[in-house]
């Protein structure tokens, strides 16, 4: 629920943006009854924002022309920090959507010294990444807060959750630990439907409220990016797939995404266990390690392997 000083900064947002609005806009937007509108736009008054009120047909309420809220004092330094993460945020797919990142940039600029904002625009327009924008999976920014407050304060939230099948579940979760990977954002929970520890596509959940009951504890030692990381490599594809490594794990696990697979120390060297839709695509992945292995399971990945080997000795 939004408290009186939110709303108050959202009114400031709403006639900053737009020349003028009506008292019945102000009220349908930030959800609230007229009266409260008028108190609003008083208490803006007595900061010093010459907020002007217009009667009659046509009027409401709008800031003077030519005012500007003080400017944001930032260093080059802090600025470019500012411009670059929320650049980096809508490329990685770590803000809720490209359009939020986008606002937030127009508002940071909005209130920075012009020569600075000038400057801060040039790079914004001049700066690109090597790494591809990712495909993002969007989520609300409000879902993301409530995690996150309830994972603070050890609540528990209710909603509903739609699986890959496009099932719909009610659920109760004792969040533990929000990861975001490849722009998709996973809470790691204890799932009361379930009684025990799942993963969930925040994307995915709806309706969702915290409650008053306490969350449950996490096990000892819990490491959500792990345990997220684990869970997607165990995503039952067709295919589960057992090789024996010539590695030592510690250099496998720099060599193999946590997120594809899991990799277990067997007397110096490492068993890889990961799940594919593709034993083709499995072959590659093997070629690309550059370490001897063993096939243990299935066995048609050999078949692909012997395929994958013949064409390139025929491109060599």
């Amino acid at each position: 629920m939004r408290t009186p000083t939110a709303r108050l900064l959202e009114l400031l947002e709403l006639l900053q943006g737009q020349p003028l609005l009506t008292g019945r806009e102000i009220a349908d937007r930030l959800e609230i009854d007229p009266r409260t509108v008028r108190r609003y736009v008083g208490a803006l008054q007595e900061l010093g924002i010459p907020v002007e009120g217009q009667r009659g047909v046509g009027g409401g309420y709008r800031i003077r022309p030519g005012y500007r809220l003080p400017p944001l004092m930032l260093t080059d330094d802090e600025a470019v920090t500012v411009a670059l993460g929320v650049q980096a945020a809508g490329r990685l797919g770590l803000s809720g959507s490209a359009e939020a990142a986008d606002g937030a940039l127009l508002k940071i600029r909005r209130v920075l010294p012009d020569g600075l904002r000038r400057r801060v625009e040039a790079l914004e327009a001049t700066l690109d990444f090597t790494s591809r924008a990712r495909k993002v999976a969007p989520v609300r920014g409000g879902t993301v807060l409530l995690l996150a407050d309830v994972i603070r304060r050890r609540r528990r939230v209710r909603g509903t959750y739609r699986a890959f099948s496009g099932e719909e579940t009610r659920r109760e979760l004792s969040p533990h630990g929000l990861v975001v990977h490849s722009g998709r954002w996973y809470l790691a929970a204890h799932d009361h439907l379930r009684d025990d520890l799942r993963t969930f596509r925040v994307d995915r959940m709806r309706r969702l409220r915290a409650i008053v009951e306490a969350a449950v504890d996490p096990p000892d030692g819990f490491d959500a990016v792990a345990y997220v990381s684990t869970s997607l490599a165990r995503v039952p594809w067709h295919w589960e797939v057992e090789v024996v490594l010539d590695l030592p794990v510690d250099e496998a696990v720099r060599r193999v995404p946590a997120t594809l697979a899991e990799l277990i120390d067997e007397n110096g060297t490492t068993v890889l266990r990961m799940r594919v839709g593709s034993l083709d695509w499995m072959a590659t992945v093997l070629a690309g390690l550059g370490c001897d292995f063993a096939i243990r399971a299935p066995e048609e990945l050999r078949a692909s392997v012997r395929a994958l080997g013949e064409r390139l000795a025929r491109s060599a």
